[in-house]
Parts: C-alpha cells; sequence; structure tokens
C-alpha cells in the first residue's frame, strides 16, 4: 500500500513524494521495484549502487567519515544524490572539476528531483574567477589596451552578455574561449577584490551566488572551491562555504594533489605583473599619482622580467635552494623583493585616495610578505620550490603532511565526511589515500564494478619489450602497438607518461591509416568530439587524458599504456615527501610512489570500459608488471580482466566482435 509521506528538504522546503511504506529508504528506491526502475530509460538495478546507498545513509545518520570505492558503472552519482536529497540535512557535494559540476548540477541533480518529487532548496557556486566582475570590466573598457582585433571583438562579446546575464557565469558565454586573456582582466582573484567597498558590491554575481547558497539546502561546488573554503577557515578569515551536517566528495582521489597546492603559499609573476596593470589603472583620475607611482612600477615589471630571464639556466622546477645556489637567480629575487618593499612604500601614502589604490596597496604588502617567507630559511614540516614556464614563474612552499590541518578541519564541522571515487584502493585497502587525508579510521566499503569484465575485455600484456629506461623504448611499444591497432581497426587511445614520448609516437606513427589526434594539437573537448566522430581514430595523449575522459561504444575499443605512472622522481614536493616517509621509518617506494601510480594506472585503465556494452582490449605495455614482485600489486588493483601475452588472443578478441556486429 502507497502512503505519502513528508519530507523536510533543506531549510526551508518541504517536498511530498508517494513511496511504498516499507521502501523509504535510498536503497529501496533504486531497486527494481522503485520509481529510477520505472521512470529512467534503460535504468538497470544494481546491487553495488544500493549498497553504497546504504552506508552513504549510515554515515550521514552517524557522522562518521566514510571512503567509498565505485568501480565504474555502480552508478555513484545516484547513490549519494538520492540519500543527500531525503536526508533532510545541510548538505555540501563538491565535485573533481568545473564541467562535472556543471553536469552534476543541470542534468542529474534535476533527474533525481524529479523522480523523487523533491522541490529541495539547491544551489551551484564557482569560484570567484567564474563570475564577470563589473568593476574590472569597466577597467578593461577604459584601458583600450588590446593585443588584437579579437580581444576588442571578444570584449564587445561579454559587454553585451554581461549587460543580459542573471547569474554572471562565464560559461553561459561559450563564444569566448575559456582560455582568452580577456577573462583574468573582467574576473576578480581574492587580492583585487573590492569587497564590499566596490561600487557594484550590490549587483556583484559573486556575493549574489554566494548569499544564494548560503540559504540553500544543497549546494554544488567543486574541489578548488571547497579547499579555498577551507584555508579560509584556516587562516581565520571566515567562509565561502554554508556550515554543512554533511560533505560529500565525489572524484576524492584528486583531493590530496589539489588540498597541497590550496594550503601552500606562493608568488608568481603573473600576480606581481597584474598587480602592477592594476596599480596604473587605478592611477586613472586620481591626479598626480600616475607620475608618483610610474617609476615604481616600471622597476617593478623590470625586476620580474630579469627574475625571469635569471631562471633560464636551471631546470624547469626544482628545490628553492637550487634558486639560492644561483648567484644570478638569487640577486634577482633579493631586486624584486626590493621592488615591492619601494612600491609599497609609495603605495601607503595612496592608499587613503580610493578604494582601489589602498586594495592594491594591501596586494602589494602581501606579496611581498609572501615572497620574504619563501626566501627565509626551510621548515621541517615544509618544502619550498620553484617552477618556471615560458613566460613566468612561481616560488612556493608546501607542507609536507596534509593529515594534521585536514584532521583539524574536519573536526571542526561537526559533519559527516562521505568520499567517493572510481580509485582510491590499492588491491582492496585504502591506507594510501586515508593517511594522506588524515581520516583515522573512517567506514570503508570496496565496491567492484558492475561490468562482466570476464566477457567485455582483455588484458594484453606483450612480451619481449625492453626495461622503460630503454632508449629506443617508446620505438619498441609502437612496434607492439600497430598489430593490435590493424586488429582493432584504430579506435584507440595512447596514453603516455610522458610529453616526450607522446610527441615521439605521434611522429612514429604520422604514416598510419587511422585519423590521428595528437594532445596539444586542439583543444581536449574539440580532440574527443573530433575523435568520436571519426569512428577510427587514434588518439595519443598524456595526463590530462588519463582520467574524466569518457567515450562509450565502439569509437574507443582499445587503451594502450606505455608505462606505469610512477610520478617524475626529480619532482622537489614528492622528493621531500619521500624523505619525510624515510625518516619516519617506511619505505618510499612500497608506501608512497606504488600506491600512487596503481591509483593513476587504474585511471587510465577506466577509460576502456564505460557501458555495459562496451568491448575492448586493455594493452600495458610495461614489463615491469610481469618481472618485477610490486607488478602484482598492480594487477591485483585492475578490474578482473582475462589477461594474456599472446597477440593472436587480441586478434581473436576483434574478430569475434566483427562476427556479431549486425
Amino acid at each position: 500500500m502507497a502512503q505519502a509521506v513528508s519530507l523536510n528538504i533543506g531549510r526551508h522546503d518541504t517536498c511530498r513524494m508517494t513511496v511504498m511504506t516499507d521502501s523509504q529508504d535510498a536503497a529501496a528506491l533504486l531497486g527494481a521495484d522503485g520509481p529510477f526502475a520505472r521512470e529512467v530509460p534503460n535504468f538497470a538495478p544494481r546491487e553495488t549502487q544500493q549498497r553504497m546507498a546504504e552506508a552513504v545513509t549510515a554515515a550521514m545518520d552517524s557522522g562518521d567519515a566514510l571512503v567509498v570505492e565505485a568501480g565504474t558503472g555502480t552508478g555513484k552519482t545516484f547513490a549519494y544524490l538520492v540519500p543527500a536529497l531525503l536526508s533532510g540535512k545541510r548538505v555540501v557535494i563538491s565535485t573533481g572539476t568545473r564541467n562535472l559540476q556543471d553536469q552534476l548540477f543541470h542534468r542529474d541533480l534535476p533527474r533525481v528531483m524529479a523522480i523523487l518529487g523533491s522541490k529541495a532548496d539547491v544551489a551551484l557556486l564557482k569560484g570567484r574567477a567564474n563570475y564577470l566582475c563589473k568593476y574590472r570590466l569597466g577597467q578593461t573598457v577604459e584601458s583600450g589596451q588590446f593585443k588584437s582585433r579579437a580581444q576588442a571583438a571578444e570584449l564587445q562579446k561579454i559587454r553585451s552578455w554581461g549587460a543580459r546575464t542573471r547569474a554572471g557565469d562565464r560559461a553561459e558565454l561559450a563564444e569566448v574561449p575559456e582560455g582568452s586573456p580577456l577573462w583574468p582582466r573582467v574576473t576578480s582573484t581574492a587580492e583585487n577584490c573590492l569587497g564590499t567597498e566596490c561600487p557594484f558590491y550590490d549587483d556583484c554575481f559573486v556575493f549574489k551566488a554566494r548569499r544564494r547558497a548560503q540559504e540553500a539546502g544543497l549546494v554544488v561546488v567543486n574541489h578548488h572551491l571547497l579547499l579555498s573554503d577551507l584555508a579560509l577557515r584556516r587562516e581565520g578569515f571566515g567562509s565561502i562555504l554554508p556550515e554543512a551536517e554533511a560533505y560529500i566528495l565525489d572524484e576524492a582521489h584528486q583531493l590530496p594533489e589539489l588540498a597541497g597546492q590550496y594550503f601552500s603559499i606562493g608568488i608568481s609573476a603573473r600576480q606581481v605583473t597584474e598587480l602592477a596593470a592594476d596599480t596604473l589603472a587605478e592611477c586613472a583620475g586620481q591626479a598626480g599619482a600616475l607620475a608618483l607611482l610610474q617609476p615604481a612600477l616600471d622597476c617593478v615589471n623590470d625586476a620580474v622580467r630579469k627574475a625571469r630571464l635569471a631562471f633560464d639556466g636551471l631546470p624547469k622546477r626544482g628545490a628553492f635552494a637550487q634558486l639560492e645556489a644561483d648567484a644570478g637567480a638569487a640577486g634577482a629575487l633579493e631586486a624584486l623583493g626590493d621592488a615591492l618593499s619601494d612600491l609599497a612604500a609609495i603605495l601607503v601614502g595612496q592608499a587613503e585616495r580610493s578604494k582601489g589604490l589602498a586594495s592594491v596597496h594591501a596586494r602589494c604588502v602581501l606579496l611581498d610578505q609572501r615572497l620574504q617567507r619563501i626566501a627565509g630559511r626551510d621548515c621541517e614540516d615544509e618544502v619550498r620550490w620553484y617552477e618556471v614556464s615560458d613566460r613566468g614563474f612561481e616560488l612556493s612552499s608546501t607542507p609536507l603532511d596534509l593529515a594534521p590541518q585536514l584532521q583539524t578541519l574536519r573536526a571542526a564541522t561537526d559533519a559527516a565526511w562521505i568520499h567517493t571515487s572510481a580509485t582510491l584502493a590499492v588491491a582492496g585497502h585504502f591506507d594510501h589515500f586515508t593517511r594522506q587525508m588524515g581520516l583515522a579510521d573512517p567506514v570503508t566499503l570496496d565496491l567492484g564494478s558492475p561490468f562482466d569484465y570476464a566477457h567485455q575485455s582483455l588484458c594484453y600484456l606483450p612480451q619481449s619489450l625492453p626495461e622503460p629506461a630503454a632508449r629506443d623504448y617508446t620505438q619498441r611499444v609502437i612496434e607492439v602497438a600497430r598489430p593490435v591497432l590493424e586488429a582493432s581497426k584504430g579506435r584507440a587511445f595512447l596514453l603516455f607518461t610522458s610529453h616526450r614520448a607522446l610527441r615521439l609516437a605521434a611522429e612514429l606513427l604520422a604514416d598510419a591509416p587511422w585519423p590521428l589526434f595528437v594532445q596539444g594539437s586542439a583543444p581536449r573537448h574539440q580532440l574527443l568530439a573530433d575523435f568520436r566522430d571519426s569512428g577510427n581514430g587514434v588518439l595519443l595523449g598524456a595526463a590530462s587524458f588519463w582520467e574524466g575522459v569518457d567515450v562509450a561504444g565502439e569509437a574507443l575499443s582499445c587503451v594502450i599504456i606505455d608505462k606505469l605512472p610512477f610520478a617524475s622522481p626529480d619532482d622537489p614536493v614528492l622528493q621531500a615527501r619521500l624523505d619525510a616517509v624515510r625518516r619516519g621509518g617506511g619505505n618510499p617506494f612500497r608506501d608512497w610512489q606504488t600506491p600512487a601510480a596503481v591509483i593513476s594506472l587504474k585511471q587510465g585503465t577506466g577509460r576502456l570500459i564505460r557501458d555495459v556494452h562496451d568491448r575492448g582490449v586493455l594493452v600495458l605495455c610495461d614489463p615491469r608488471l610481469c618481472s618485477k614482485a610490486y607488478g602484482k600489486l598492480f594487477l591485483a588493483s585492475l578490474p578482473p580482466m582475462p589477461r594474456t601475452r599472446e597477440l593472436a588472443d587480441v586478434q581473436r578478441f576483434f574478430a569475434a566482435d566483427a562476427t556479431m556486429a549486425p
């Protein structure tokens, strides 16, 4: 017998939904007799999805920390959205990227709410760089400084859109590319925002979105914004997000690395040059300010330029000690510090003249303080490092162990913390992830994928490949790949652990009969669209194609991975963390490098089977999987695919596909 029940959703709204009296739990709603089976086309009830929904419900009820590995095809989005909407609690859901955030809010959440009959009060919130800033738009228009006619045309599009948009979310304006240099000029940062002193504060898109989020019962954010909020709370500067009773973190495997960025302090060439440009813009309308500040601004810009040139002889990324040991680089940084100090000294006398000048003075002082701190002595619990790009540089100080800070921040929320991803466990164990996140004795759940890997896939481990350090390794990998690609008729991803290997492979495959799509030759979304449309393409990608890429169907029937994805050993942050593991009595390779590489390999492997109807071959070229003891750990962490070392088995697999085709 069905009965109408009233559920309190969020802070303000009540919804009514009709469910079976004995089936009001989330797992039952996702079962064979539930509304999802009736209303969602091609919905297949999955035991793993129901088990996850039960675990999420229990964690939200108890306030426990939960870690769930939900294999591809589990349907984890529904498995946490249904309990979240039924809970009556205030919930923050964080995703890995802005694209996933938009997909969750605009597609998945409305679908689940419609099926449940929920009228939950929900909100989407992004970082401030995603929202148009009316103040900075006005400054940019007044400056009239554009490097091309194309930029001037883009500004006109932004102005026109800015006059009609209600949300100010730049994702609405597809006509202006995401990478346009205009966006940083018409959006704000935490440093250059005038806050309540801004003349456009009442109409500010950022603060409107934040006020909306504060009122909502369920807020969808991304990890960058979540970590920004936690960093603000750590510094005692308030918060961006509302206090929640539960935090659900999707794609949680990304959090340890991202947390390192947000709990670091840093200064970049871009920040300094933007400070100089904004200071120059603020001089407009202030009599005598330009004449007073121009020499100091010229000195700052000159110091940035000379510092970048001084780094030319150094590795692109390294420990800060390498800068200190180079007399030219060390002298250039000292000169940059002097230039910032001189500019701050002049700005202090101008700060009272306008809100904008007061803002750039505060930013100048902050950047000067950061530079002095990073240039100071090493601390045992931090690592100082630098990175040089074609046009700039960045100096950073990063905590070695994020666990204590994350523990403190979670404890302060008094909320349930739910972490989920398709790749969190190493051979069924979550120790590597939970240790980095500072999760002490969380509830863990390892859910395998519902896909039938025994019949849908094959894992090929080629024989006779040399060790990856061999000079001709990439050439040999392509020799192995060619007959596989012939059998698969293209339709493949080739994933590489380095851009150098990717470029060489592209040269070696230039004469291939299949359309080639090479990372860097076009934007990622365009490459993927062209690859899907081609029907028999071969896509060559590095790090950004190992995860977050979903190509279901026959267009992708083969994934070839050149090497085990161990992180670069010359990364200064990794080096420092490995040293810390060693000092603590651990084994850096066993306790850190291998688990991290296993999770990365699982991400790459996960590109192959995305649907119950998919079939495909995974080719793992690295001979260490069979020759080294640790290779067993990698293989034990992968889906239960049949394995072969014979090319003939691969050819038979694809030949069987051909005979099955209509």
